[in-house]
């Protein structure tokens, strides 16, 4: 049917192109002259013949009027006139014969013999009658009438030759209204306007024809042309073709506004003069112009009708091109809605997933009912096609169809899957009522104390909540497996009923433990009456019994209450034995409850895993990879080009790491939770790429907020269908890192005593490691000011604010002493080898821009610091100096736990110095070719705190404070001498000065030489054992290596006496068995030198101080 009409349409064209053929033709036939006048219009102009328009019975009258070189003109030129003037009349009156007029009134014979002979040579068309006006001279008049009668023959002129002798005469042969004014007659008649209509004319005339002609090659070409197979080339011929028609109009226009003109122009006399009669000429003339404009119009017209069904045609191709790219699209997207409808085949593994796979199933129904929308209105259109009587009816009607049939066909299975998952749904729903109805009861057996079920009120109270937890909470359980399996039979696949069964198994295991706990509390709750069964002496018994006299009844009496604290005694070993078998089944209870609760925080912990690297793809994928795409390249603002990895960090490793290596280890340990802590432990290392993070996180969160409002983020969240913005999921990473040390915490709070408690414990501590050194290397990349490189100045120990005093002694009193009042908020960072102190600067903002930034003020070297631990005063402030405490600076710390972390670190660090410094010493003095004598150095001189601050020290504290305190080699070093390129033995005044007191790690300021062994100082205060002591009473002092003495006063005889403050014990302890107890250990309290005394032995004094200085600021 399409076929037939396409058809009918070509031949209506081929039709309409042969009417416009025939037009064309007409208008060439009735044009077609072999010269215009534009042509020869020179020759006209010259005059020597032309049509005055006028007849003679029908016969055009041609006037040649007196010309006197007549003879001159060329033949060429001749010819062509009269050529041109006897072609100017129709075809009818020409065919008749023309009548000519010769005026030769002027002339003589000859030239009216010339004449005649050249005319009769060379006329061009058919003669009527020659009339002669001869000349009127007598002699020429005679002459002319003798020799025309005898040659009369020589002109060969077959039609009559008339010798006329004046006008009037003329008159009597044409009428006078046929003649000009020069022949006597009222004709009027200007050769030049004769020349421009004819020109005029001719012109027109060949406009039209070129009109047609361009008529006919347009016609040709759109009847010639095929339709496009798709909608843009089918839209740009369209274009094209109505391009071309509308010059084809413009073109007609012109021509019509020409020939308009040029009819008014022959118009003109009349309208001049209504009484004006035109001539035979202006007439044909008239009648020509008017029969060209009319075939214009035809032509026009049906050039017109041509076009509009070509256009309709055109129209139609390119909305069957539309209709058809449109179902290609529609079909394309149906089918891929059908194929991912066809893909939510899963039902989930927990209610979050079913719901989050129902999200999706909505969020893709959404999609799918914009296609179907597209799809019925493509549809509908395809009916208004088939309406409108569109060519192509057998293919679009299938196509509506089989549109038809695919939505209905995706409508239902929508329905179907959504069904499907809500009643998966409804079991996840079931399942997790009884899991969490089972969890909840685990968690009410492990929340029960048990030293208070022990009473009979308590076990009444505990029995009395487990029977009320399972009365009321019937509708949760699971109670029929058969019937769960026939119910949801369409929607159960392994890994459902896997989960049902383990719902099962959940339950019963629940309810056993409950009917052991009630059990155990039935028997803990009954009344215990003990049955007194008093037993009487058989009478035969005394009567045979040699100790059956008053004598001997006595003692048996007292044998009988001898033997009645053993019969107690049996009873209590016998209730102890039950309340140990009662004991050992709570315990056994509190296990199981451990381990459920364990087995809860490992789910929490994979599923937030798996969460969390899901969340770690959706970004990447839906936002990192988009920035590639070049599509959404128009949407990326010019600020965030080629900013990808600012953005988003090294997130690509993380995820890659979390989803190949630590999701698939984490899941090893689902089964047995308390060893996860191996599983931190062994990917501590690759956990360090969140400080990378952390510290690109605020050039990333400065470049969001710059482009936060950008279409290209919106465009990207719309299309993950995202609440919450990419700023909430660039966090991410950042609250998981925090995350694990929560989790940790858990399990290690349920797994004490557990085989991998010490691997969790580790694992927290290096987490939380982690998290301090993130935070940590936060604030050390704001440090601005700092000329050198951060790196070189070691490990970042600490860092916090602290309150700063300083005290120069080189500066002036007051200032000094001002100083002292007005403190400087600074923020210290303690590297392994220098103190740095910066100023914290807040920034504007918000988020990480509003981050402090530090400014760098100054820097101590730790090579050359000394501290002294408590300032007078305040327990919350202590001293680092420098230059024999030229450069003083008091610390003052939020709380004293700050202050002790604070000291105890930077100990650390002058201990290993100083290790170090006599790890070098011993080094050179043994590639030397001589040694001195080696000895060990005397223990250092301690001098105990004698204040009340210092004796309230609790004992907890004083541990603390032990296991902080380093312990120096005992080597001695000899000493470089710069001078002499030899050695010297290092020596150390005694005669310390006040800005001298303490050490520090640059030399060793403790040895002394072998003499001075025997006459060692010590002082009362705290020290660590180093070498076990026992003596020969149980009751007598011990003490283990380890251990902390205090040495406590010394005797008169040199002995002192010792506390073991572990055991408890004390006792008195010769000096050199002291010696060999304490070897080189310092005190716990102080390492101080004197601050009121000159005493170059570290005596006792009142800084309250320990102090570390040093050892270039100590005189040698």
């Amino acid at each position: 049917m399409a076929l037939n009409r396409v058809s009918q349409l070509c031949q209506d064209i081929t039709r309409l192109w042969l009417q416009l053929s025939r037009v064309k033709d007409e208008i060439m036939q009735a044009e077609s002259r072999p010269l215009c006048a534009s042509d020869i219009t020179f020759q006209l102009q010259k005059q020597f013949a032309f049509l005055p328009g006028g007849r003679q019975d029908g016969c055009p009258i041609v006037v040649f009027p007196e010309f006197p070189t007549f003879g001159d003109l060329p033949e060429e030129e001749f010819h062509s006139v009269l050529t041109y003037l006897t072609s100017v009349p129709s075809l009818n009156a020409s065919g008749v014969g023309f009548v000519l007029v010769i005026d030769r009134r002027l002339d003589k014979w000859a030239s009216v013999k010339a004449t005649l002979l050249r005319i009769a040579t060379s006329f061009p068309a058919n003669l009527h009658q020659v009339l002669i006006l001869r000349p009127t001279a007598l002699y020429q008049r005679t002459i002319s009438d003798i020799l025309f009668n005898l040659k009369k023959d020589e002109f060969k002129m077959k039609v009559p030759v008339i010798m006329l002798s004046s006008v009037t005469e003329l008159h009597t042969y044409i009428d006078r209204t046929q003649l000009t004014e020069e022949l006597g007659g009222t004709q009027e008649y200007c050769h030049e306007k004769w020349i421009s209509h004819r020109t005029a004319i001719e012109g027109f005339a060949l406009m039209v024809k070129k009109t047609a002609q361009t008529l006919q090659s347009f016609g040709t070409e759109l009847a010639e042309t095929e339709l496009p197979n798709d909608a843009q080339a089918t839209t740009s011929l369209l274009g094209a073709h109505t391009e071309k028609k509308d010059q084809m109009k413009e073109d007609l226009r012109i021509a019509q506004n020409q020939g308009g003109r040029l009819l008014e122009s022959i118009k003109e006399p009349v309208l001049k003069n209504p009484e004006y009669i035109m001539n035979q000429d202006e007439l044909e003339n008239l009648a020509t112009v008017q029969r060209l404009m009319s075939q214009l119009d035809e032509t026009e017209e049906a050039f017109d009708e041509f076009w509009q069904r070509h256009q309709i045609k055109l129209e139609q191709c390119l909305q069957l091109r539309h209709f058809e790219h449109g179902f290609r699209e529609v079909r394309a997207q149906l089918d891929t809605a059908a194929e991912r409808l066809a893909g939510f085949t899963d039902v989930g593994i927990s209610p979050a997933h079913a719901e989050h796979i129902l999200r999706e199933l909505n969020s893709h129904e959404e999609k799918v009912s914009d296609i179907l929308i597209c799809a019925q209105a493509l549809a509908c259109e395809g009916d208004r096609l088939i309406e409108s009587s569109h060519y192509a009816v057998d293919s679009i009607l299938p196509k509506c169809g089989e549109l038809r049939t695919v939505m209905e066909a995706l409508v239902t299975e929508l329905r179907a899957r959504k069904g499907h998952l809500l009643k998966a749904m409804e079991l996840h729903q079931t399942l997790e009522k009884a899991a969490k109805w089972c969890d909840d009861g685990i968690y009410l057996l492990a929340s029960q104390p048990v030293d208070k079920c022990q009473s009979q009120d308590g076990a009444e109270s505990a029995l009395q909540e487990l029977e009320r937890y399972l009365d009321t909470t019937p509708q949760y359980r699971l109670t029929d497996i058969g019937a769960i399996w026939r119910e949801y039979e369409s929607v159960l696949t392994a890994e459902l009923r896997e989960l049902v069964e383990k719902g099962f198994q959940k339950q019963a295991s629940m309810l056993e433990m409950f009917h052991k706990r009630m059990v155990s509390l039935k028997k803990l709750a009954a009344k215990q009456t003990r049955p007194v069964q008093p037993v009487a002496p058989r009478p035969e018994a005394y009567s045979k019994s040699p100790l059956s006299s008053p004598a001997h009844r006595v003692p048996e009496k007292a044998t009988n209450e001898d033997d009645a604290p053993n019969g107690e005694t049996c009873r209590r070993a016998d209730a102890q034995r039950q309340n140990s078998t009662t004991r050992h089944a709570s315990q056994s209870e509190e296990e199981e409850n451990l381990a459920v609760l364990r087995r809860h925080v490992m789910n929490e912990l994979l599923e937030t895993e798996r969460a969390y690297v899901e969340e770690l793809l959706c970004v990447l994928q839906g936002y990192a990879a988009e920035m590639d795409n070049p599509a959404m390249q128009p949407l990326i603002p010019n600020a965030l080009q080629n900013k990808k990895e600012v953005l988003f960090g090294n997130m690509p490793e993380i995820y890659e790491f979390h989803k190949r290596i630590f999701l698939r280890e984490l899941e090893t340990y689902t089964e047995s939770p308390e060893l996860v802590g191996r599983c931190f432990l062994e990917r501590m290392a690759d956990l360090q790429i969140y400080e990378k993070y952390c510290q690109n996180k605020p050039r990333s969160e400065s470049l969001w907020r710059q482009c936060s409002d950008c279409a290209f983020f919106q465009e990207c969240q719309k299309n993950l269908e995202h609440k919450l913005g990419l700023d909430s999921y660039l966090l991410k990473p950042v609250q998981r890192i925090t995350k694990y040390q929560l989790l940790l915490k858990e399990l290690l709070k349920y797994s004490k005593g557990c085989e991998g408690s010490d691997d969790l414990q580790e694992a927290l501590t290096s987490i939380l490691g982690i998290l301090k050194a993130v935070n940590d290397s936060m604030h050390l990349i704001a440090i601005t000011g700092y000329e050198g490189n951060l790196s070189d100045l070691g490990r970042l120990l600490m860092q916090g604010s602290f309150s700063v005093w300083t005290e120069h002694k080189k500066g002036h009193a007051k200032v000094k002493d001002l100083a002292r009042f007005k403190p400087m908020q600074r923020h210290l960072f303690l590297h392994e080898k220098a103190l740095l102190f910066c100023k914290r600067r807040e920034e504007n903002g918000e988020g990480y821009e509003k981050a402090p930034s530090y400014s760098f003020k100054h820097s101590l070297n730790m090579k050359a610091v000394g501290i002294t631990e408590t300032v007078k005063g305040d327990n919350k402030k202590f001293e680092v100096w420098c230059n024999a405490r030229e450069e003083v600076y008091i610390v003052q710390a939020s709380t004293t736990e700050v202050k002790m972390a604070w000291v105890n670190e930077i100990r650390k660090v002058l201990t290993g110095q100083l290790k170090a410094c006599r790890e070098a010493s011993q080094q050179r003095a043994s590639d030397q070719t001589f040694q001195f004598p080696v000895s060990e150095s005397a223990p250092v001189s301690l001098s105990p705190l004698k204040n009340s601050h210092r004796g309230s020290v609790k004992k907890g504290e004083e541990k603390k404070m032990e296991s902080a305190s380093p312990e120096p080699s005992s080597s001695s070093s000899p000493k470089y001498n710069d001078k002499s390129k030899g050695w010297a033995k290092a020596s150390l005044s005694l005669d310390i000065s006040e800005e001298n007191d303490g050490y520090s790690s640059t030399e060793d300021p403790l040895n002394s030489d072998p003499e001075e062994e025997v006459g060692r100082k010590l002082a009362p205060g705290k020290y660590t054992v180093v070498a076990d002591y026992e003596k020969g009473g149980q009751q007598d002092l011990t003490a283990k290596s380890g251990d902390v003495v205090q040495l406590i006063k010394e005797g008169e005889d040199g002995q002192w006496f010792v506390r073991n403050l572990k055991t408890s014990k004390e006792g008195w302890v010769t000096l050199s068995n002291l010696l060999s107890l304490i070897g080189e250990s310092k005190s716990s309290q102080s390492l101080s030198s004197s601050e009121g005394s000159a005493s170059g032995h570290l005596s006792t004094s009142s800084s309250c101080s320990e102090t570390y200085a040093s050892f270039s600021d100590i005189k040698a």
